[in-house]
């Protein structure tokens, strides 16, 4: 039974069904810790106690660092910070993490096919479908990001309509929004052409990168994460096969032509 397969498992039993062994396994543990250190806590100290256990968090380190989306808006909020575009545009990208670097120091403009139910300062929020190009603007800005989106489009995962073609008019959308000499910061799952239903697809590099030359964005640059060393790797002419037979993270950069 391969890595790849037990983690897939692990996903479908914690983020799907809301079952996750290995906290179900450590409760027992962390009960038992939490008893002891109450009883310790309470000779020496007299006053009103409210119990409320927390039976896990001493087993997390102090942060989710592993997690290729930390590295991913780290890298490109830095990227954008100095380009400093005139109008940027984010696509779908978390606004819990990138997003929120973002409006640290610049406006930025969010699309999205989800509805967002907050306004939060610095941020311009339009609730939109990127697969239908006939309702969205053209050459709109000079800068767009959308980390982590593109996989997902036409797979029905957020409310998205089902279209099999959904990437490729997403990134066809994007080239119109953008205007010429814009730029577009993409990042998406790297790995053997793949759909995984509804969670995603997976691209080669220069699968990505032909679809989006095919709407006049022409390739700058790019880079795959290794999560390993947790550096971004340039990406090569060997690059392929380092991504066929596992699932990475690919950052790219685009211009409009």
């Amino acid at each position: 039974m391969n890595k790849n397969f037990i983690r897939k498992i692990k996903w479908i039993l914690n983020q799907q069904l809301g079952i996750d062994p290995i906290r179900l396994a450590r409760s027992p543990i962390g009960l038992y810790r939490y008893l002891k250190d109450l009883l310790r806590f309470k000779r020496h100290h007299s006053g009103n106690i409210k119990l409320m256990p927390c039976l896990h968090d001493w087993w997390e380190p102090a942060g989710a660092l592993k997690n290729e989306y930390f590295w991913q808006d780290l890298f490109v909020a830095k990227l954008i910070y100095i380009e400093n575009p005139i109008k940027h545009i984010d696509i779908g990208s978390r606004i819990d993490g990138f997003v929120a670097h973002l409006a640290t120091f610049r406006e930025v403009e969010v699309f999205d096919v989800r509805p967002l139910y907050i306004t939060i300062p610095g941020i311009d929020f339009k609730q939109a479908d990127l697969m239908n190009a006939a309702k969205l603007p053209s050459s709109y800005c000079d800068s767009i990001s959308c980390l982590h989106a593109i996989e997902h489009f036409g797979l029905g995962r957020y409310g998205d309509p089902i279209d099999p073609n959904g990437l490729e008019k997403g990134i066809g959308s994007i080239s119109q929004i953008l205007s010429v000499k814009g730029k577009l910061y993409l990042s998406c799952p790297a790995g053997n052409d793949v759909i995984q239903f509804n969670a995603h697809r997976s691209m080669r590099p220069s699968t990505i990168i032909a679809i989006a030359q095919g709407v006049n964005l022409e390739f700058l640059k790019g880079w795959l994460f290794d999560s390993i060393s947790y550096r971004f790797m340039p990406i090569e002419n060997d690059s392929e096969s380092n991504v066929e037979d596992r699932y990475t993270l690919g950052i790219y950069i685009f211009d409009k032509k």
